[in-house]
């Protein structure tokens, strides 16, 4: 079969079918991939079910794999590829408040570091019947809609990520000394520019960003919030219906993400996820 290219909204996503992601791919498939890539922000590889050294492999057509701050998380056999079960396995495990689970807040992978993932690869494993949507929010186009007084009113602000704020409503997982050595906070853009593309976009995260540099909390809260509520209109949005075996690949340069936390006890939801290096915001 030749590689198809479907785009799955006006403005995020397009679906990538027609490849056999077990095997190496050929040249100009990778160029091809890679151009989509740039072009959607987001690709869903319709595939069946890899191993980890395979999805490893696939990751390296789109940059180098790093591996997962929390040690935990880490695959035993091949750690690049990090084990992710959402599963409730018992009815108190599923919070009556789904802001109180951090997967279900909008967030962007990895901010917390100085070079955090420019990408994420995400495969569905276990799927469960109902609910467990991963959606996404093109946060480019919500920055290329401002008005000229907008851009110039956020352009060149500088802001605090952390791992962990007093603005998300749930805390973050705990972390070893050691890894909380890795992570101290960090300063970036809010406004961030593409290194691939020269294009700018919102670089922020609900989950981590803090506040913005040299200003008042409360004025800082309140600027954070209009971005919080600009990024994540529905017109930028995409929600993906998982199958088992599909691969996701998004850009964190310019996309922000969250999950459907509503699905039903006792039904697997499992995924394997792998980060590639970034290079420093500016």
């Amino acid at each position: 079969m030749a590689l198809k290219i479907r785009a799955r909204t006006d403005v995020l996503g397009a679906e990538i079918s027609g490849l056999d992601f077990s095997r190496g791919l050929d040249a100009q498939d990778v160029v091809v991939l890679r151009d989509a890539f740039l072009q959607y922000h987001l690709l869903c590889l319709r595939s069946e079910p890899l191993t980890p050294k395979a999805f490893v492999a696939l990751s390296r057509y789109f940059g180098e794999p790093k591996c997962h701050v929390l040690r935990r998380r880490r695959h035993d056999e091949v750690p690049e590829v990090a084990v992710m079960d959402s599963t409730y396995q018992h009815a108190e495990d599923k919070p009556v408040d789904f802001r109180l689970d951090r997967k279900s807040a909008w967030h962007t992978d990895d901010s917390y570091f100085e070079k955090p993932a420019k990408v994420t690869l995400l495969q569905g494993l276990k799927i469960p019947d109902s609910g467990g949507q991963t959606r996404f929010c093109n946060t480019q186009k919500a920055f290329e809609d401002l008005s000229e007084t907008e851009k110039h009113r956020v352009d060149g602000l500088q802001v605090v990520h952390a791992y962990d704020t007093v603005r998300a409503p749930a805390r973050a997982a705990k972390r070893t000394p050691e890894e909380e050595a890795e992570t101290p906070d960090v300063i970036h853009p809010l406004i961030r520019t593409h290194e691939d593309t020269g294009t700018k976009a919102f670089y922020f995260n609900p989950n981590r960003t803090d506040r913005v540099v040299d200003m008042e909390r409360t004025k800082s809260d309140a600027l954070l919030d209009w971005v919080d509520e600009m990024v994540t209109q529905s017109k930028y949005r995409y929600d993906h219906e998982w199958r088992v075996g599909d691969i996701l690949i998004w850009d964190n340069r310019s996309v922000l993400h969250s999950v459907n936390m509503d699905f039903p006890v006792g039904q697997r939801r499992l995924h394997h996820r792998i980060l590639l290096e970034g290079e420093r915001p500016r």
